[in-house]
């Protein structure tokens, strides 16, 4: 097992910490953290954009003109898709760009995805993050003590005060170890732990 070391918010160190190598030391196979953040990007896809065909638009249904002897193209209303203010071929409609892959290429993909940030020795592990109020000030303090500019905060569980302190500061974010993911991960730089979720994720990912 790799072992880091333990600090507390002052960026004092507290301790040690044994990282299991089936979590913190997978090989990484960059054509999985594709496919997974492929699949997360399309999931959160809104699939809204709608357009209206000739059956939908507004206009009449009467033949603008006589079929045979103006010269012109022979037309049979004014919501042809080739008039102005016609309808649309083959245009989008709502529908959902959601797919799956199988659970154990979605979990395979997070601990690469952990691994390649401890790889890059970017993970901080914090014995724990407690703010007596909600402050942002507080909280960009304890980053620049940190010395960390870009990060991703993972807590074992939701903490309302330190998610309000930190949502105004762009580069950061905080999530629950259960909603941990791969485009999360690899859009941050860093990669703060609390010692308690190392816990959780091995229990998600390792069972």
């Amino acid at each position: 097992m790799a072992v880091t070391d333990l600090y507390n918010i002052k960026k004092e160190k507290v301790g040690e910490v044994e990282l299991n190598d089936d979590l913190f030391a997978v090989a990484i196979k960059p054509y999985i953290l594709h496919d997974v953040v492929k699949m997360q990007l399309a999931n959160r896809r809104a699939g809204t954009a709608c357009t209206k065909t000739r059956v939908e638009v507004r206009g009449s249904s009467a033949k603008p003109f006589r079929q045979k002897g103006t010269g012109r193209a022979r037309a049979g209303n004014r919501r042809s898709p080739l008039w102005r203010g016609g309808g649309v071929t083959f245009g989008p409609k709502p529908r959902s760009y959601a797919y799956s892959l199988p659970k154990k290429v979605r979990k395979q993909g997070l601990k690469m995805a952990i691994s390649a940030r401890f790889a890059e020795d970017n993970i901080v592990v914090l014995d724990d993050f407690k703010l007596d109020e909600i402050k942002t000030k507080a909280f960009v303090a304890a980053m620049k003590t940190l010395e960390v500019g870009n990060a991703l905060i993972v807590v074992p569980h939701d903490d309302d005060t330190l998610h309000k302190s930190a949502r105004n500061v762009y580069g950061f974010k905080v999530i629950p170890s259960i909603g941990l993911n791969v485009y999360d991960i690899l859009h941050h730089k860093h990669l703060i732990i609390l010692q308690a979720s190392i816990g959780q994720l091995e229990e998600r990912l390792l069972s």
